[in-house]
């Protein structure tokens, strides 16, 4: 009788790297350090001399510099040359994923290994990387921005019942209005594999409606955030009026991106209830230095809301309130000063905003699976307990963003040191190694290839 045996699974892949300093992403940095990772976990982190005897004979990657890899909470994959909802709208998806393909690369390579994507095409692109067939970041996907009628995300074309059908396509923009058109537009983006819910509560810069414009009701905030928390999904909230922020905060949204008008008591009340600030930084500045590339009424928005976000910001820092990065760059233009992979640029700002170097690598990597909790996971991560009933809430958060034991493997080397000067982090070439999942994405003299 001919016996038939099962092959064994492959080895998990070993890998050991000895760095100058390891910055763990949250605490103090380890001089000296080895980071062994097995598979597509880190199993070992610690003085060099103290590695167990089962990886003592593993051949090492010296680098002087070891970080995590990074987050950018707030990307968008439009495949797009412009912000402006009209030209996202109108672009067509197979354009839009083959510019994606350059973006997600240049992402990757800039040392960012995992991105919260606020509307965009990137949880149908996610499974194209996930499979091997493009090199990029982890992909936390929202799939569509929630906007109502006349909102921050309606193009406003004329003929409505092709916007719609557009929309039914899985676009970037969704529209919804009332408490049953909203409770089910986060049930769709639930079954379009939506990672978190964004919705707009203000006007914008990009869009024709008033920065100051309050959007949607209570009833209608209220019941999309009950439905994405149901389904274990946090909310994030563009925002950038007061009477949306403090909307968006009575709602129980997890991250407020933007928030430039937010006044003391916006952010007294951001601090109370624990939500994370992603304040973009990096495109703000971008769209106050480049007057050219807006209409002069968007122009006038812009330089409204660049000089508030970067109060909102300085003050948030000073009231404690939680940090993540993130740029909001969501543009395929290489020519313009303003594309992906330039997303370590948010460091910088975020240096100037008032954190120190470690605490902005903090906002940059540990925070980043904070902005996918829910309120309830949240709280259970700040008091180190478990929900009322003795059950671990729902939860959908990658163990990412720090170098620890049980943490995924994506971690990042750098040439020089960012304690001393963030503005290495922003500099690709600087990055001279990204492993992700256990795997090396790039070394010296090899960067990211789409290939």
């Amino acid at each position: 009788m001919v016996q038939h045996t099962l092959p064994r699974p492959p080895a998990a892949s070993i890998i050991c790297v000895d760095a100058g300093v390891l910055i763990p992403g949250r605490g103090p940095p380890i001089r000296n350090a080895t980071l062994v990772a097995e598979g597509t976990r880190i199993v070992f982190v610690g003085k060099q001399g103290s590695i167990p005897s089962r990886y003592a004979q593993l051949e090492s990657t010296v680098v002087p510099f070891l970080l995590p890899g990074f987050w950018d909470c707030h990307v968008h994959f439009f495949g797009a040359p412009s912000f402006a909802t009209d030209i996202v709208t109108s672009t067509p998806a197979a354009l839009a994923g083959a510019r994606s393909a350059r973006d997600l690369a240049a992402t990757l390579n800039a040392g960012f290994t995992s991105v919260r994507e606020l509307g965009g095409y990137g949880a149908q692109i996610a499974e194209a990387v996930e499979e091997g067939w493009l090199a990029g970041p982890n992909i936390y996907s929202s799939v569509s921005m929630l906007s109502q009628t006349a909102g921050h995300g309606d193009a406003r074309e004329e003929d409505m019942a092709v916007l719609c059908s557009k929309m039914r396509q899985n676009m970037p923009f969704y529209i919804c209005d009332g408490v049953d058109e909203c409770q089910r537009a986060v049930r769709t983006m639930v079954r379009r594999g939506a990672s978190v819910i964004k919705i707009a509560t203000t006007g914008g810069g990009s869009s024709t409606d008033e920065l100051q414009a309050r959007q949607f009701s209570d009833a209608e905030l209220t019941i999309m955030v009950q439905e994405a928390e149901m389904a274990g999904l946090a909310v994030a909230a563009h925002c950038h009026g007061k009477e949306g922020i403090k909307a968006a905060l009575r709602s129980g949204c997890r991250t407020l991106e933007h928030a430039s008008f937010a006044d003391d008591a916006c952010i007294a009340l951001m601090k109370e209830k624990n939500v994370l600030f992603v304040p973009t930084r990096t495109a703000i500045s971008f769209a106050l230095s480049h007057p050219q590339a807006w209409t002069p009424e968007n122009y006038r928005k812009i330089v409204q809301l660049a000089k508030a976000n970067l109060r909102t910001y300085t003050k948030a820092i000073k009231a404690g309130v939680g940090i993540a990065l993130g740029t909001d760059i969501g543009l395929s233009a290489t020519t313009l000063p303003l594309h992906h992979g330039m997303n370590g640029k948010e460091f910088v700002w975020a240096v100037k905003a008032g954190l120190t170097p470690l605490e902005a690598i903090e906002a940059g990597t540990a925070r980043g699976p904070e902005s996918l909790m829910t309120n309830a996971i949240a709280h259970v991560n700040t008091a180190g307990d478990e929900s009322s009933d003795g059950e671990p809430p729902l939860t959908k958060v990658p163990k990412s963003g720090q170098l620890n034991v049980g943490f995924d493997a994506d971690f990042i080397a750098v040439s020089d040191d960012p304690l001393i000067n963030i503005a290495v982090l922003a500099q690709p070439e600087k990055i001279t190694h990204v492993w992700k999942g256990g795997k090396l994405y790039k070394e010296p003299g090899k960067p990211v290839s789409i290939l």
